[in-house]
């Protein structure tokens, strides 16, 4: 084959892409990735899941400097924010992992394009350069792994200086006295908790009644609660209707989601984040006779594979949650089915994590949805502030619930909030895709001292015999 033929062209390098193409290749496909961006890694290394959780754990180190230390016996003088050196620490993280990605790609003999991907054909990819350069390539088969961007909001005009995106929210030269947040997601309260953190008034709006839609309810109401003993301050139900800089800052216009008289509020700088759109700029889908649905995401069937032959989509681009580990399920499982082998995903056991302290995470069904489907079901709660981890940690807020059906006693979702609940749903996550039930969480050995216990014990309370509440 030439140098540029491929079994398989992979266009983005972002979680969904590059894994996709680190497993072909292991199956022995000759595999290319195409990557716009200088750096490998798509927004979720560069602009988003890295960077984000990066100044999270240091600014949650500096928020227990001021405020915890203390009663651990850690006493010191005056705390200072060097806010250069932290975010160097985030461009380092960022720095290692994309060439991390570089490796890996050199190691399974990955070839990597820099450029633009555009689809010419079934089989016909161009590699299009920041100068106007093309590469031609040929492949059996192509992936889209193109991610997502910011989804806009009208009237709000992002210029990344003081109305900003995620991006922007990220590389902040300094902290602002007074941060304007636009939606209560999860990209919404985590950015929002950065810079709470580090000294930043900040105010959260969502059209929405309540906060972290779709998770659970009882969930979302726990942590709209601990974020606001935080310091976080919420307007809820409300829209934005529009967002004008000027010298003092930015002046924000909202009203009642449902109408009402209009108000405004000024702030050194906003942060829209209402949400991410599927990034199909570029990529020559109707030139190729792609079919996109009404959202702009890419149709594909249960084998991720597009309308037209050969052409497949996966990640943010397509339905589904956009969520990075998602992407690289079914990374791994288009590979996995382009070799002839049975890619699989199951969509009901993908969990999902707010990286605010305590983390908030989640796996299965709500119980709205429960509800809604009709489906009986019992429930089984544990507080962290029961938990002798937690104790000892001082990390106390939050709670285990665990919803089981009411005859079989299977668990069908798992809702936490509190101390790494972001690792703890791994072990629900397992419960599900495993068809566990209730019991079976119950009677498993929990190492004591342990948060995992609060698992265990809210798995004992299902059947109203927690031992420790």
């Amino acid at each position: 084959m030439s140098d540029t033929a491929f079994d398989l062209v992979v266009i983005g390098s972002g979680p969904g892409g590059y894994v996709a193409a680190i497993r072909a290749a292991q199956l022995g496909l000759r595999t290319a990735c195409v990557e716009k961006r200088g750096p490998l890694g798509g927004t979720c290394l560069n602009v988003g899941c890295i960077p984000s959780k990066a100044l999270l754990h240091s600014s949650h180190h500096f928020a227990m400097a001021g405020q915890e230390f203390a009663e651990h016996g850690i006493a010191f003088g005056k705390l200072d924010l060097d806010l250069a050196a932290m975010m160097a620490r985030k461009e380092k993280v960022v720095d290692e992992l994309t060439k991390g990605i570089a490796f890996l790609f050199k190691k399974n003999k990955v070839t990597h394009f820099t450029g633009l991907g555009r689809i010419d054909a079934p089989g016909k990819v161009a590699v299009v350069e920041e100068g106007g350069k093309e590469t031609a390539l040929t492949a059996k088969n192509i992936v889209i792994a193109s991610g997502s961007d910011v989804a806009p909001l009208p009237g709000v005009a992002i210029d990344e200086k003081k109305i900003l995106s995620s991006t922007g929210a990220l590389s902040l030269p300094k902290v602002p006295k007074r941060l304007a947040v636009i939606g209560a997601g999860v990209i919404g309260l985590e950015l929002g908790s950065v810079w709470r953190r580090l000294g930043a008034e900040v105010t959260v709006f969502e059209y929405l009644d309540r906060i972290l839609m779709p998770m659970d309810g009882e969930l979302a109401k726990g942590a709209k609660k601990i974020l606001t003993k935080q310091g976080l301050q919420f307007e809820l139900g409300v829209k934005v209707t529009a967002a004008k800089a000027t010298k003092q800052g930015v002046e924000i216009a909202f009203e009642a989601a449902k109408g009402g008289d209009a108000k405004t509020l000024v702030a050194d700088a906003v942060l829209v984040a209402i949400g991410r759109v599927p990034y199909t700029e570029g990529l020559g889908l109707e030139k190729a006779g792609v079919a996109t649905d009404a959202k702009g995401r890419v149709e594909i069937d249960a084998h991720f594979q597009t309308n037209v032959k050969g052409i497949y989509a996966i990640g943010d681009v397509v339905r589904g949650a956009m969520l990075a580990h998602k992407a690289e399920d079914e990374g791994i499982a288009v590979a996995e089915i382009l070799a002839g082998q049975a890619g699989h995903v199951n969509y009901d056991a993908i969990p999902g994590v707010v990286y605010t302290w305590p983390e908030i995470a989640a796996v299965g069904k709500t119980e709205e949805e429960l509800k809604a489907a009709g489906v009986a079901y019992k429930t089984g709660k544990f507080p962290f502030q029961a938990n002798s981890r937690g104790r000892t940690s001082g990390d106390l807020e939050g709670f285990v619930k665990i919803l089981a059906d009411e005859k079989t006693d299977r668990v069908l979702g798992v809702h936490i909030i509190g101390p790494a609940a972001g690792e703890l749903i791994g072990e629900a996550g397992l419960a599900l895709e495993f068809g566990a039930s209730a019991e079976d969480i119950a009677r498993t050995c929990h190492a004591h001292p342990g948060y995992g216990e609060a698992v265990k014990e809210a798995a004992l309370a299902v059947e109203g015999r927690a031992i420790h509440a």
